[in-house]
């Protein structure tokens, strides 16, 4: 494994909390309050501070199977931003070796010999876990197919607690592809670590949360119902957490997946329903699941919440690379 040459040599010895990110279970309250004290440090990262040469000498891998322009760019700043350098393949399934056939394990194994650090892609889920067991560098996933997406999750936490100032006694309504939707089913995970969560889920039928997630919530204690009434949730709610039809998961269900699509729009009307305080977050990219003419409300937050996922990827290479 490569390191900083300059690093740690008369510094005292930093924690180190986690070994990898794979999962939104890996977080608890006390670790999420640390890494939201370092994303607000990150905030405030200027080219010239120190903090600015953090992960000089470090060398970051993006490997991309499926394709993504917020989270990969959001990556590859954080890391130079931070003084590191970046290695990156994007569309790994068809322009790596994965496509003569070498198994993810044998092309980590290779990978982490050109690098301290890989952020992982893939199509499968399950496959960030298969990499973090063969990996002696950190391996984070930056979404594993329809398992999950822990980054996403820990921005969007971030992002309710900047807007609302708590993270105990809300409401969240998720929206949408909630069977495929990885972000909705890792920010489920992440809300049910605080108190007195109510959580809303509005999927069409074709898409609906997976049992897996309905049995972690009544065993977390959280309250949660099913609704089709978008607008009666949106009134109810202090947070509106939209998400796209994937198409993509569909595969040949085409008439599923038009059944599915159009189904729950946030648009003016909902927003006349939602509280003043209230906001509306998306993991992006939208299609018309969101309409344009919302993006001037203030409590349309979903621009604000990407930019986020610049400061808490930040926070997440400095602490696993050179701890707090």
């Amino acid at each position: 494994m490569m390191g900083n040459p300059a690093a740690g040599v008369h510094e005292k010895e930093r924690t180190k909390p986690l070994s990898h990110v794979i999962e939104a279970q890996q977080f608890d309250r006390e670790l999420l309050a640390k890494l939201f004290d370092v994303t607000r440090e990150m905030e405030n990262v200027k080219r010239g501070s120190p903090d600015a040469e953090a992960l000089k000498g470090y060398i970051m891998a993006t490997m991309f199977y499926e394709p993504s322009t917020r989270t990969r760019l959001s990556f590859e700043s954080a890391m130079s931003r931070l003084g590191g350098f970046v290695l990156t393949t994007e569309n790994a399934r068809e322009f790596s070796s994965a496509s003569k056939g070498e198994t993810l394990e044998d092309t980590i194994r290779t990978v982490e010999g050109y690098s301290d650090i890989v952020v992982l892609r893939h199509f499968e889920s399950g496959a960030a876990k298969k990499a973090a067991s063969v990996a002696q560098i950190p391996v984070i996933n930056a979404g594993d197919g329809p398992g999950q997406h822990p980054t996403q999750a820990l921005l969007d936490t971030y992002t309710i607690q900047r807007e609302l100032g708590r993270l105990d006694n809300i409401k969240v309504g998720l929206v949408g592809d909630l069977a495929n939707g990885r972000t909705a089913r890792s920010l489920a995970y992440m809300l049910s670590k605080f108190d007195n969560i109510k959580i809303y889920l509005v999927a069409p039928d074709v898409v609906k949360m997976g049992d897996d997630i309905k049995e972690h919530l009544t065993q977390s204690g959280v309250d949660w119902e099913e609704s089709d009434d978008l607008q009666e949730v949106a009134a109810a709610c202090d947070v509106v957490y939209q998400t796209r039809i994937q198409r993509e998961r569909f595969g040949d269900r085409v008439e599923d997946y038009a059944r599915a699509r159009g189904r729950y729009i946030v648009n003016r009307k909902i927003m006349d329903c939602m509280k003043k305080d209230a906001v509306v977050l998306h993991p992006l990219p939208r299609l018309d699941e969101i309409t344009v003419e919302v993006d001037s409300d203030p409590r349309a937050a979903y621009f604000r919440q990407a930019k986020n996922g610049l400061f808490i990827r930040m926070a997440l290479l400095k602490m696993l690379l050179v701890g707090w």
